[in-house]
């Protein structure tokens, strides 16, 4: 009876150990956008501590974490934003941190940046990062293209995020709001973001990743920078 109460013990403690390990990266360090500045993202006052979770995860919707207008940024055709990550382990967040940082990168995987013109209906794809995205520890420069229109709709015009993880199948999507002052008679891009893993959408994918999953990667691709700044005309 002692050995059967001493071995129940044992388990439970050894779950607890495994449990503790588990919840920081599926609950605590999940990453979301930090610039531009996202709806109910860290640092704004409609702030929201599910902003890191993965889509149909406690609640978060798609598009945009079903939250509403949030601060504005301004940009313009032909800017290169310099886009940042957030973790609930960033203390400071005007500077980027050091690599040793704990993040749930889960891989990395595949990052697509879009704009959205019509409240988060459409996105259209204006840059690509994959294997290495997202990271905290970097920044990640995406050129707005030049021949985009301007768009000065509130909650209508957005900068978005979205994120499918290599080592599970999850599907994160932030969205700032923005004013854009573009060129006439301009364009948005043809291709619009993949979506994937939850209700009424393909489950079960991800993406080729570089295994780092709570600690810094190699950060972004050289020659996925110089196509993500490079100057597109229509």
């Amino acid at each position: 009876m002692t050995f059967a109460l001493l071995n129940s013990s044992w388990l439970l403690c050894l779950a607890l150990l495994l449990l503790g390990t588990i919840i920081p990266e599926s609950a605590e360090a999940h990453i979301a956008m930090l610039y531009p500045t996202t709806r109910g993202g860290f640092g704004t006052k409609q702030f929201d501590w599910r902003i890191h979770e993965f889509v149909g995860y406690n609640g978060f919707k798609y598009p945009c974490g079903g939250f509403s207008k949030g601060p504005n940024t301004n940009i313009k055709a032909g800017q290169i934003v310099p886009v940042r990550f957030w973790t609930t382990n960033l203390k400071d967040s005007k500077h980027l941190p050091k690599k040793s940082i704990d993040q749930a990168r889960h891989g990395g995987g595949m990052c697509e940046f879009s704009l959205s013109y019509d409240g988060g209906k459409s996105f259209h794809v204006i840059a690509t990062y994959t294997t290495t995205c997202p990271d905290v520890a970097y920044e990640w420069p995406v050129r707005i293209p030049d021949y985009v229109p301007s768009c000065n709709n509130p909650g209508k015009c957005l900068f978005a995020w979205s994120w499918t993880a290599s080592l599970v199948p999850q599907y994160y999507h932030n969205c700032a709001d923005v004013t854009v002052q573009g060129v006439k008679n301009g364009r948005l891009p043809r291709e619009t973001i993949q979506i994937y893993d939850f209700s009424g959408h393909k489950k079960g994918v991800t993406f080729r990743g570089d295994g780092k999953s709570l600690r810094a990667g190699p950060g972004p691709i050289k020659s996925e920078i110089a196509e993500a700044i490079r100057k597109k005309s229509l």
